[in-house]
């Protein structure tokens, strides 16, 4: 470094220079989501065209190659020469920064492209990008090599190691076919650059294949057809929808529905002051009117999960923005008000509602349509208008007033059990705060309201300390002398806890077993659920090595995901791995016998295959565990306890949407989907494992 700084220090990145040197600034990072934002940006191009009526199918294809295509059947991009640029529409829309048919100019109502950045910076941050277009009755092609046009030497099928040859006088799009009549669409086919992107960069198939269901429940009509071609196997999946966000809603919850999915619509109008270019090019500050279109769709369902999906112009923003603020807030107001109009009937006092009781049980899906939004950042993330929200407050004042002020039988009864929910929900938050203000926090003395049944440890060091949940009293008495008592704590449950993901939340919190696990891990449950206070920095579930063991085991997760998730999430739940055999391995003389355990029938055939290999005998009959209470206190501390010699397996949580709906599939109310699942998987199952 030196002192000196003048002009000559700075630089001026011209065009695709500029991506290439930041390419963090456009698409958030160069690692596996910065290289799905890009197709995001592809494939939202040809989604755009599709919202505007202009055609109905989309394919993505993932080459073997690493490649990936995106086909569509739109109007294509435009061909003709550009006059202030003197460049082919398709040449500036792959070349030039905030270029583009979104900036107002009447080619799109409402679009998700805003910057005119989204096909330009794929082109500078791919190795080589090919695009087709069938407009005209002409097929029409172009090649980049890094964000320049040119010219590939292909010997056979395309690749980006190809000779290339830019073009040096003036680019050339080529006519390589003729289109079918009154036919048309754009092709584009790109391989990431390997300069840009991490090693470990790949195209996520569970995120592509999320994010087309989602467009297609958005758009109802179009079909997104994705074809996985990169494991020497052609996997394809397609979806199509045609009862829109409602289908979405319904596809998105996983709890029991207490009203039917309600659809909340409307527009407004707005006026704004935007910069307008003028046919001479300059900017003139110009008042104009927009159009905002409202569509909601929301149900409330007996669970306390909230799950709500924002999308402006059919582009997702995760983060919220004036649209979901302006429906959250008059969705308490609205609320808010009905419980105040029937505070008497609903026994509510002077207590008031706030958000979160209303957000419990619910999901929704809502979208907002309208030209030019604005957006914080390339990653359209947020949006930033502001009137948005006050055009989604009036449409949700509107309509769900005109819901609660309804006198057919069907919504009096719906509103009804919604008050009462979030009534419920309220009075179960404030209790529990009252709860953990007065509960025994791990310092206090000898006045615990804990339950009795705990054989709490002495450790006041949450990190250290470990709670065991104990199959059966008969188990507990053997794990109370192979405990640690210092920092090991025990607590009984008899038999099958209750399924929780088929009971209400008031039968859960009256179940004696569910009660106590709650009381003792101390952190509360749902919504008031914190993880600063839990008692315990472990919490293992240690339950026989069977069927009816592994069915507990199920249970007890069931009540952990549903109403201590953050225990998961943190990785703070673990399963005890019990031995299934105890082998008794002879060798005479002074040195004694040796004691092994195995876990599996498959470990146990294993070991003894071994020992007849070394001429080693063992005692007959082999001892199988049938229960922990089968075993010694030294075997079950030496097995499954202590610190030294035990496996534990921690549970974990990667993706909670999948989790849920496997707990729904297993443990829910709906039996014929669990019934199908235990069919199709019965090949899987060998019947010499049955414990019966």
């Amino acid at each position: 470094m030196t002192a000196e700084y003048s002009a000559h220090h700075l630089q001026v990145l011209e065009g695709l220079e500029a991506v290439r040197k930041r390419p963090g600034m456009y698409i958030g990072s160069n690692g596996s989501p910065g290289l799905m934002h890009c197709l995001w940006e592809v494939i939202d191009n040809s989604v755009d065209e599709a919202v505007q009526g202009n055609g109905s199918k989309i394919d993505i294809v993932l080459h073997e190659d690493g490649s990936v295509e995106v086909r569509d059947r739109g109007r294509g991009i435009p061909v003709d020469i550009e006059p202030r640029t003197g460049l082919s529409g398709v040449e500036v829309v792959f070349t030039k920064l905030h270029a583009g048919g979104k900036f107002g100019g009447g080619s799109y109502a409402a679009s998700g492209g805003l910057h005119g950045v989204g096909a330009s910076v794929v082109n500078a941050l791919s190795e080589r990008l090919d695009v087709e277009v069938d407009r005209g009755g002409k097929t029409w092609a172009m090649s980049f090599h890094r964000g320049e046009p040119g010219i590939f030497a292909d010997s056979g099928e395309p690749r980006p190691d190809a000779p290339f040859t830019p073009f040096e006088k003036k680019s050339e799009l080529r006519q390589v076919g003729k289109a079918a009549r009154g036919v048309t669409g754009s092709r584009v086919r790109y391989w990431a650059d390997k300069q840009i992107f991490t090693k470990d960069a790949a195209f996520q198939i569970d995120e592509l294949v999320t994010r087309a269901r989602q467009t297609a429940f958005l758009v109802p009509g179009l079909e997104l057809v994705i074809t996985d071609e990169r494991h020497g196997e052609v996997d394809e999946t397609s979806y199509r929808y045609d009862g829109g966000i409602a289908e979405f809603v319904e596809f998105l919850a996983t709890d029991q529905p207490l009203t039917d999915i309600w659809r909340l619509t409307g527009s407004d109008t707005f006026t704004e002051t935007v910069p307008v270019l003028q046919p001479n090019g300059s900017m003139v500050p110009t008042e104009v009117e927009r159009e905002c279109t409202v569509d909601i769709a929301l149900r409330w369902g007996d669970g306390y999960d909230t799950t709500i999906r924002s999308f402006v112009n059919i582009i997702a923003t995760p983060k919220g923005g004036t649209h979901q603020q302006g429906f959250e807030q008059e969705l308490l107001k609205v609320i808010r008000g009905q419980v105040e109009q029937n505070a008497r009937k609903l026994k509510v006092g002077n207590d008031k509602l706030e958000k979160d009781d209303v957000l419990a049980g619910l999901t929704a899906a809502l979208t907002v349509s309208l030209p030019e939004p604005q957006f914080e950042g390339q990653t359209k993330e947020v949006l930033g208008t502001p009137a948005v929200r006050q055009i989604v407050a009036k449409v949700v004042r509107s309509e769900l007033g005109a819901r609660f002020a309804s006198s057919k039988r069907e919504d009096k009864t719906q509103t009804t059990t919604l008050l009462d929910k979030v009534v419920s929900e309220m009075k179960a938050r404030i209790s529990a705060r009252a709860h953990k203000e007065t509960q025994r926090r791990k310092t206090a003395l000898e006045s615990s309201s804990l339950p009795t049944k705990l054989a709490d440890c002495r450790s006041n060091d949450v990190a250290d300390s470990e709670l065991f949940i104990v199959e059966g009293d008969s188990a507990l008495g053997t794990a109370k002398l192979a405990r640690n008592s210092e920092y090991q704590a025990l607590l009984p449950i008899r038999g099958k806890i209750l399924n929780v993901q088929k009971a209400s939340i008031s039968d859960m919190l009256s179940n004696a077993e569910c009660a106590a696990i709650i009381q003792v891990v101390g952190a509360g449950s749902g919504r008031s659920f914190d993880l600063a206070q839990a008692r315990y920095g472990k919490v293992i579930l240690m339950s026989d090595a069977d069927v009816d063991g592994a069915h507990i085991r199920t249970l007890l997760l069931t009540l952990f995901f549903r109403y201590m998730r953050p225990l998961l999430e943190d990785g703070r739940v673990f399963a005890a791995v019990p031995p299934l055999h105890r082998v008794i391995v002879k060798h005479g003389g002074k040195k004694g016998n040796e004691t092994l355990y195995t876990y599996s029938e498959q470990e146990l055939n294993s070991l003894l295959s071994k020992l007849r290999r070394a001429g080693k005998s063992w005692q007959e009959p082999i001892q199988r565990y049938k229960g922990l209470g089968e075993m010694d206190a030294d075997q079950l501390a030496e097995t499954t306890m202590d610190r030294n010699g035990r496996t534990l397996r921690r549970v974990t949580l990667s993706d909670a949407e999948s989790a849920g709906s496997v707990f729904e599939l297993l443990m829910g109310n709906e039996v014929a989907p669990r019934r199908e699942f235990i069919v199709d998987s019965g090949s899987r199952l060998d019947r010499e494992q049955i414990d019966a």
